[in-house]
């Protein structure tokens, strides 16, 4: 049977069920702004979570037979909670120094988060697994009803885990940031073991308390420039960097792209965004009446749009709207034709009416991208949306010298689109221009000439290069289905070669 006062033991395993999923949720997230966000990155965060909660339990049900008091575990859960309080003090430091090794020896995204997550969060999680069984040994003063006592506790555990979940999700982290989410759950857990442990320990949860006071300051260290903001947002970190020239970059995660530029001033910034004003005439003859740009980040090409072709109606697909409310304070996006969806892509496409033109694929997350926006079954559904004569238009990132993902992509995007041509813009950026019409580089050098123009001026000497530059799509890639579409495999070949050794 349960002995007294099992009621508060319930009330420490919820918190500590609580504490332990918050905890895991957010140190993804801080993982992300080094190592990205990728399915890669959470199955180490996950699989590290698990084999210490395992050894918690092991380590717990060992301690509960030798100290089944009340108190001793309520001191050790105190101990985990130091440990999580610690967590974001020493991550900048740590994860900093540990990426600058990572890329040195090129082990990858793998490696460095699964190091990155041992490190920061296997012991205090640990220690939060040791809880439940060293919880349901103080609270059985028998065996008659011990199924019960123990089926209890560990429900009570889980809604805990549930409700750490969701609230670190929905509510800490995009309201309070990473830093502030692990304090959060560590004040909680604190309180709570002070209570079971003594009150003579409640400087524990006093100092917690005192550490959410301090300032989070900056939560990554910019190679060059200047940051002009950078938060936690529902689905990402984000930073705004301005150079000495003013130029301003838009950083998402790890940082390892850049996916809005703004230039005082300028509406072509020298780089990708810019081929998605003239691609589009590889098959157009007139400027294009409507497009649709997916992930349309600080909104880069949506402002162009708005100055070169002011006419030429944008639906703008940003599923994390705190990017746009950094595009029209930091990028001057500005488009009286633009129309904006804090959606995800596909699913919007799929309910989106009318047909466009044009259709822009920006949403690809370096290094890895959305596997869902990648595969046969999702060019099928853009190629259902197009206009007569209408092409999409993707960038793909990609490691210099690496074409692997560029001819998976072409294979995929050439099921649905048969016809497919490349436009090599970098070394590290190659566009894809797909589509149901005849396409070439011809047609384009022929809009940049036409009289009377269908261009702007400023845009003819961008088309002439870029149609100059425009080859037939490279063959041998394989196909990729909703089914089956490894992309994480080939967005970091740094994680094949470590595999390989």
């Amino acid at each position: 049977m349960a002995r007294p006062g099992s009621r508060f033991l319930y009330l420490l395993v919820f918190v500590v069920g609580a504490c332990t999923m918050g905890t895991e949720i957010a140190g993804a997230r801080l993982l992300a702004p080094y190592f990205g966000d990728s399915t890669i990155v959470w199955a180490n965060t996950i699989a590290v979570v698990l084999v210490a909660l395992s050894v918690g339990y092991w380590l717990g049900g060992r301690l509960a037979d030798r100290r089944p008091r009340l108190a001793d575990l309520c001191r050790a859960v105190l101990g985990g909670a130091i440990l999580i309080a610690l967590i974001p003090f020493l991550a900048r430091p740590f994860l900093g120094a540990s990426v600058d090794a990572f890329d040195q020896i090129s082990i990858g995204g793998f490696a460095g988060s699964l190091i990155g997550v041992l490190v920061l969060l296997a012991v205090p999680v640990m220690v939060m697994g040791s809880v439940s069984p060293w919880a349901i040994r103080i609270a059985m003063d028998g065996v008659e009803r011990s199924g019960e006592v123990a089926g209890r506790l560990y429900a009570i555990s889980t809604a805990g885990s549930l409700v750490g979940t969701m609230l670190s999700a929905l509510v800490t982290i995009p309201l309070l940031g990473t830093q502030r989410t692990f304090l959060v759950f560590a004040l909680a857990v604190a309180l709570v073991a002070a209570a079971g442990a003594g009150w003579r320990w409640s400087a524990v949860p006093a100092s917690v308390a005192v550490a959410i006071l301090f300032p989070v300051g900056t939560i990554k260290a910019s190679g060059s420039g200047e940051v002009l903001y950078e938060a936690e947002t529902t689905h990402q970190y984000a930073r705004v960097i301005e150079l000495e020239d003013g130029e301003r970059r838009l950083e998402l995660n790890e940082g390892q792209a850049i996916h809005s530029i703004y230039r005082p001033g300028e509406y072509l910034v020298g780089n990708y965004w810019d081929e998605n004003l003239v691609l589009p005439f590889t098959s157009l003859e007139r400027p294009p009446e409507r497009i649709a740009i997916l992930g349309n980040a600080a909104g880069t090409v949506a402002r162009a749009y708005g100055r070169f072709f002011p006419r030429t109606r944008v639906d703008a697909v940003e599923i994390d709207g705190k990017l746009t409310e950094l595009g029209r304070r930091y990028f001057d996006l500005r488009n009286p034709r633009m129309e904006v969806f804090d959606e995800d892509a596909r699913p919007w496409l799929r309910q989106a009416e009318g047909e466009y033109d044009v259709i822009v694929v920006d949403a690809y997350h370096q290094p890895y991208i959305p596997f869902y926006l990648a595969t046969r079954e999702f060019f099928e559904l853009a190629r259902d949306r197009l206009a007569p004569g209408g092409v999409v238009l993707i960038n793909v990132g990609h490691p210099e010298g690496s074409d692997d993902l560029e001819r998976a992509l072409t294979r995929t995007m050439g099921e649905a689109l048969p016809e497919v041509l490349r436009d090599p813009v970098t070394a590290t950026n190659t566009m894809l221009v797909g589509s149901l019409a005849p396409i070439g580089a011809d047609r384009l050098a022929a809009a940049a000439a036409a009289r009377p123009p269908v261009m702007p001026a400023r845009l003819r000497p961008l088309a002439r290069a870029t149609a100059a530059r425009i080859e037939p799509g490279l063959p041998g890639g394989a196909l990729w289905t909703d089914d089956r579409a490894p992309v994480e495999w080939l967005g970091d070949p740094s994680l094949l070669d470590y595999a390989s050794e």
